[in-house]
């Protein structure tokens, strides 16, 4: 699935699209460059989780835990400064198995052989100053579903 934002409330509104179709147990890994929006679009994701919490990029605090609607966990890594994740590897690999919690990862490169075959990727693009090009690739059939949810969803705002 491909998708273009031309502003960053259109980015949050794509990201709340995206939250609106999880029920947890996902993992999504974003992939771009720095200030390509990747927190902008986590925030929307949050957004459709129903988190009340100012979402704030993890760059510093590798992870940040927020709570969302029916029971579902907002946990959002970003493995940007480590060079070896370490015992935050742990603490993925729990995220990754409680069907409570959606998993966010920016910069996934150096935990990616801990994540479920079955994850979104979200390659964010910059093509203007506000514009943005999101491509989605499925690992698996539950991400595949989430697509197709988010297609049909998106089909609606349009």
């Amino acid at each position: 699935m491909n998708w273009q934002t031309c502003s960053t409330e259109e980015t949050l509104v794509f990201g709340e699209c995206i939250g609106r179709c999880l029920s947890g147990g996902e993992c999504i890994v974003l992939v771009g460059d720095i200030g390509a929006g990747k927190t902008t679009i986590t925030k929307g994701i949050a957004r459709g989780l129903a988190v009340v919490d100012d979402i704030q990029s993890p760059t510093f605090t590798i992870s940040r835990v927020y709570d969302g609607r029916d029971s579902i966990r907002l946990v959002h890594y970003d493995f940007y400064r480590l060079s070896d994740p370490g015992l935050m590897k742990i603490e993925l690999a729990e995220s990754l198995t409680d069907p409570h919690v959606v998993t966010v990862i920016e910069w996934a490169q150096d935990v990616s052989h801990i994540l479920p075959e079955d994850h979104l990727t979200i390659a964010v693009t910059p093509s203007g100053e506000k514009t943005r090009q999101y491509i989605c690739q499925a690992g698996g059939d539950k991400s595949a579903r989430l697509i197709k949810k988010l297609q049909d969803r998106m089909e609606i705002i349009r």
